[in-house]
């Protein structure tokens, strides 16, 4: 089964955090990684993304297309990254979810097209 792992945090904390804090950061994110391997979790995926200064929202309505900057909402969390997982169930995935640094993270299963 394939899932994504969604993560969001606020933008300015990973930015302002000083040495160790980044660390911090790294370190759950290797143990992601680390513990994936050892529960037979295939990463298919890994990407950080570029600030949500980058972002580009396209809204469809009928026949109208609106393009704006930034994400969809204002939030004090944006999406900052993703995996994308090969696991035996959700709860791996979720289980391993816990691993990573104090952000918010969303587990979906993916579904054929």
């Amino acid at each position: 089964m394939r899932f994504v792992v969604l993560v969001y945090e606020a933008e300015e904390t990973y930015l302002s955090a000083d040495a160790e804090g980044r660390a911090l950061y790294e370190r759950g994110h290797a143990a992601f990684a680390r513990e994936a391997g050892a529960r037979g979790v295939t990463i298919l995926a890994c990407e950080a993304l570029a600030g949500v200064a980058s972002a580009r929202t396209v809204r469809h309505a009928g026949d109208d297309v609106e393009v704006t900057d930034g994400p969809f909402a204002e939030t004090t969390e944006q999406l900052g990254g993703l995996y994308l997982v090969e696991a035996p169930d959700e709860r791996t995935v979720v289980d391993l979810a816990r691993l990573l640094p104090e952000t918010t993270h969303e587990v979906r299963e993916c579904v054929e097209p």
